[in-house]
């Protein structure tokens, strides 16, 4: 028999007893007659009237302040991927930083043309802070040597690939370390330096910059330049600031990787403004240490596979243009903490320490061999007459300057180079 609310309000005036309240009688009623849809309905309605109600008439200083414990969802979610680490005792420290007393989180980490000589020794410090590191490399002036090492490390990874190719990654940081750096290697292939409209395989800097920037754009990752000294060409200031915009020659042998690293110091920063990406930007000066090419036209590399094998040391003009040269230990610490650090920069890197060509000539002869000789030649276009950082910014903003002076950090780089020429006498500039 179907039971209406009619007949059980009937049979109730009849018989009290016998239908007393039955929670199992209204319970299958509402499912009959669909009631409990419309509980739910009214439920929600009301939790919608509330949050509409309440929390927008809450200014947003005084959210702020109900958050001192713990975000809410919907703020934890807004928080990009690559810091949500940071996200402890209610704040988010977008700076990159880990609050004190917290283990830091370990960063998977890109580095564009990390088998080469700088490349190579961030590998190695990112390694041991045990971050994930993934090197890519086209190997046109890096080493494989340079990264054996660490092959077997299940938190190392490396790409063949040249950067002027776009490639996707899923990293927290980028280091874009990828391009010819040594006149020998510019100067080879000038067009592949900076880029070239015309045949799509010639490109590095200015396209390779853009890849990296646009990958960094997709995932969220923090962008680190390495820009060089030679923005300022042939300085008329000294020593170099930052805010100094040089004196270089468009059009002059040099220009390819003068000017292609003046274009990517500008794709950075629009990117960075227009489009929010987080960079920073490194101008790096005369860096030595072990690992660098044997002949790659670079004055320090160029005295010691010299000496060591006997020929005389070409010093180019009078010898008397200046130098600055660090040591390659000091320049990965102060790419790390820029990129840790707050601020976008430019900064420069190097060692204020100034040495002629004269002077680096005979450190050399005391290090290797004082009866080494010197053989003076015709200098080289554009070749800048002067070069010392101001690093005035470096030391306020990221704490660092250079500790290794050349005495000390020359004969690390012999005994390296020392090695790698009596092992193959005839390695070269690449391999």
């Amino acid at each position: 028999m179907n039971m209406t609310p009619e007949t059980i309000q009937h049979e109730e005036h009849i018989n009290p007893k016998r239908f007393s309240f039955s929670i199992k009688v209204s319970i299958r009623y509402m499912f009959q007659k669909q009631r409990l849809l419309f509980v739910f309905v009214g439920i929600a309605i009301a939790a919608l009237v509330s949050n509409v109600v309440v929390f927008p008439s809450t200014s947003s200083s005084q959210q702020s302040k109900h958050v001192s414990g713990s975000f809410r969802i919907a703020e934890l979610t807004s928080v990009p991927r690559r810091i949500a680490y940071e996200v402890h005792s209610g704040h988010v420290n977008v700076g990159g930083r880990i609050p004190v007393g917290l283990k830091p989180k370990s960063l998977r980490v890109l580095v564009t043309g990390g088998s080469g000589f700088v490349g190579s020794h961030l590998v190695d410090r990112l390694i041991a802070r045990g971050d994930s590191v993934i090197v890519v490399d086209n190997f046109f002036t890096g080493r494989k040597e340079n990264i054996l090492h660490h092959l077997k490390n299940p938190r190392f990874e490396l790409i063949r690939h040249d950067v002027v190719e776009p490639i996707m990654l899923e990293v927290d940081q980028i280091y874009h370390l990828a391009c010819p750096a040594s006149p020998v290697h510019y100067k080879y292939n000038p067009v592949k330096t900076i880029i070239s409209f015309l045949n799509r395989d010639h490109k590095t800097n200015v396209v390779g910059t853009m890849n990296m920037l646009g990958l960094a754009k997709r995932i969220n990752a923090r962008f680190l330049l390495t820009s060089t000294s030679e923005v300022y060409g042939d300085p008329l200031q000294h020593p170099q600031v930052e805010t100094y915009w040089g004196n270089v020659n468009p059009i002059g042998v040099r220009s390819c990787y003068d000017e292609g690293k003046r274009v990517a110091e500008t794709l950075t920063m629009d990117y960075h403004r227009g489009l929010n990406v987080e960079v920073r930007i490194a101008r790096i000066f005369n860096t030595y240490g072990p690992r660098m090419c044997l002949d790659d036209g670079r004055v320090v590399s160029n005295f010691v596979a010299q000496a060591l094998r006997k020929e005389p040391m070409t010093v180019y003009g009078d010898g008397k243009q200046t130098r600055s040269f660090q040591y390659v230990s000091d320049l990965v610490e102060g790419l790390m903490r820029l990129m840790e650090g707050e601020h976008v920069g430019p900064f420069n890197l190097g060692n204020p320490g100034e040495f002629t060509m004269l002077e680096l000539a005979k450190v050399v002869q005391d290090t290797i061999d004082s009866n080494a000789k010197i053989e003076f030649r015709p200098n080289t276009e554009d070749d800048p007459h002067m070069r010392k950082p101001d690093i005035s910014r470096a030391k306020e903003l990221l704490g660092w300057q250079p500790v290794v002076p050349l005495q000390e950090g020359l004969p690390m780089m012999v005994s390296d180079f020392r090695q790698r020429i009596i092992s193959n006498p005839k390695e070269g500039g690449s391999s």
